[in-house]
C-alpha cells in the first residue's frame, strides 16, 4: 500500500492505478509530513514536489530524507526550469534522494525498480559537492580527518583513542571510509561507509554531534574536513618505503599537520628528522595502550584545540607540561 501527497499534480496522481492507503492534498511543511508519516507503514511515498512548502530550499528535502526512508520515497518534479536544472538534481542526490521523475510512467517504474546512488551518480555535479557545501550543512560540527602516510601508521587505533577521550566531554562519532576495521571495536558510535556513501551519510548525521573523526584511508575526502592530520611512522624502513613510492611526498605534506605516530624518537631525533625532511611536525605520539587512558593523547587533543582555557595561557601550558588527564572543560 502506498501514500500520495499531492498539490498541483493532484489530478495526475489520482489517475494512477495503484493501491493507496492514505492520500493528502495541499501544501505541507517538512515537519508536518514527518509527523504524519515517520511511524506510518507504507511501501512507497509519492510526493508531488509542489506539496512541500519551500521545496526550493534543499534543507526541507534533506529533512525528509533524514527522517523518512528515502529509499521508499518518489519525488514527482513539476517540470519547471528550476527542478529540471542539473544544480537542483545534484542537490537532491547529495541529500540522499535518488528516486525522482517528471511523469507517471517514471513513478510506475521507480515503484518496482528504485534507484541506488550508482543509478544517478552520473547526474551529480561532483565539482559542487562535497567540500564547502558539506561543511556549511554540518554547521558547528568539527570534522577531523586522519590519514596514514606510511603503511600501517595507526589511524584506526588512534581514532578509537581520540573518540574515547573526547566523548567524556563532547558528542563524538567516528567514520571509516572503504574499510571494515571499526567493527572489531564493537562500538555503536563507529561507522563504516564506502567512499560513494560518505557524503550522503555525513549529511544525515544528527545535528547534536559536535565532533566527527574520519579515517580517510585512500579516499579523496579531505575537502570535507575542517582539519586533517597526517600520520607518519618515523622508522627508517617505513619512511624509505614511502619515499620510494612518491619521491615528492615530503614536499607535498609541507605545512600540513604531520604527526609522528608510534614514535620512539627523542626531541633531538625529531629536530634532526625535521631538518633532513625539511618539514615541521605538529606532534609526536609514542606507542599507545588502547586499553588505557593516555596522557599523550590528551595533550595531543589540547594541541588540536579541544581544551578550553580556564584561566590563562600560562595555566594551559602548565597543564600540558604536567600531563594531567581530564583536561577538557565541561560544557554548560
Amino acid at each position: 500500500m502506498n501514500v500520495i501527497i499531492s498539490n498541483q499534480a493532484n489530478d495526475l496522481l489520482s489517475s494512477m492505478n495503484i493501491d493507496v492507503i492514505k492520500k493528502i492534498n495541499g501544501v505541507f511543511s517538512s515537519d508536518e509530513i514527518i509527523s504524519n508519516f515517520s511511524n506510518f507503514y507504507y511501501e512507497r511515498l509519492i510526493l508531488d514536489i509542489t506539496a512541500l512548502k519551500d521545496y526550493t530550499d534543499i534543507k526541507n528535502l534533506q529533512k525528509l530524507s533524514i527522517n523518512l526512508d528515502a529509499s521508499k520515497m518518489i519525488i514527482l518534479l513539476d517540470g519547471s526550469s528550476y527542478t529540471s536544472s542539473s544544480e537542483f538534481i545534484s542537490k537532491l542526490i547529495s541529500v540522499g534522494i535518488y528516486n525522482f521523475t517528471k511523469n507517471v510512467d517514471g513513478i510506475m517504474y521507480l515503484m518496482s525498480h528504485p534507484n541506488s546512488y550508482k543509478d544517478v551518480a552520473n547526474l551529480q555535479k561532483i565539482d559542487e559537492q562535497p567540500d564547502e557545501y558539506i561543511k556549511t550543512q554540518m554547521g558547528g560540527t568539527k570534522i577531523i580527518g586522519v590519514k596514514n602516510l606510511t603503511d600501517h601508521a595507526g589511524s584506526t587505533t588512534l581514532i578509537y583513542k581520540l573518540k574515547n577521550q573526547l566523548e567524556k566531554n563532547y558528542k563524538v562519532i567516528a567514520i571509516e571510509i572503504d574499510k571494515k576495521d571499526f567493527v572489531y571495536f564493537n562500538d555503536r558510535n563507529m561507522f563504516s561507509f564506502t567512499n560513494d556513501q560518505f557524503n550522503n551519510e555525513l549529511l544525515k548525521i544528527n545535528s547534536n554531534v559536535e565532533v566527527i573523526l574520519v579515517d580517510l584511508n585512500n579516499s579523496n575526502q579531505e575537502k570535507c574536513c575542517n582539519d586533517v592530520i597526517y600520520l607518519l611512522e618515523p622508522s627508517i624502513i617505513m619512511l624509505n618505503k614511502l619515499i620510494s613510492r612518491n619521491r615528492n611526498i615530503l614536499n607535498n605534506i609541507s605545512g600540513k599537520k604531520v604527526i609522528l605516530n608510534k614514535s620512539m624518537l627523542s626531541p633531538k631525533d625529531i629536530n634532526e628528522f625535521e631538518m633532513e625532511a625539511n618539514i615541521k611536525t605538529f606532534y609526536s605520539l609514542p606507542p599507545i595502550n588502547d586499553r588505557m587512558p593516555s596522557v599523550a593523547v590528551d595533550n595531543f587533543l589540547v594541541r588540536l584545540g579541544f581544551f578550553k582555557q580556564k584561566n590563562s595561557e600560562e595555566n594551559s601550558n602548565s597543564l600540558i607540561n604536567d600531563g594531567i588527564l581530564g583536561l577538557f572543560k565541561h560544557k554548560s
